[in-house]
């Protein structure tokens, strides 16, 4: 039998290499980006969320409740950090609250 060269590469180097190669980073961040709203800014918050969408850098939330609304917009820069810093990486530059 032939001996084959292969490289040993871990799952996750495998994955990334999957991931990059088929352009699906963009995709797996708009995911993340809702799955850590949800966790950094809780259930009741959550509760009166109606939309959220990445585009770009700019992150687009839809609210349900104008106080709220009002409320979150005193935090922006502070939402931003802790999403950032949760999402491991400066994905979110601005946030835009509707």
């Amino acid at each position: 039998m032939a001996k084959r060269h292969q490289e040993h590469q871990s799952l996750s180097e495998v994955l990334k290499d999957f991931v990059n190669d088929n352009k699906l980073q963009t995709g797996l961040d708009k995911v993340a980006v809702r799955d850590v709203w949800e966790k950094i800014m809780g259930p009741a918050i959550t509760k009166y969320t109606q939309n959220i969408r990445l585009e770009r850098n700019t992150l687009f939330v839809q609210l349900t409740s104008s106080v709220l609304r009002e409320e979150l917009s005193y935090g922006k820069q502070k939402i931003i950090s802790n999403l950032n810093q949760e999402l491991g990486k400066e994905l979110i530059k601005k946030l835009v609250l509707r």
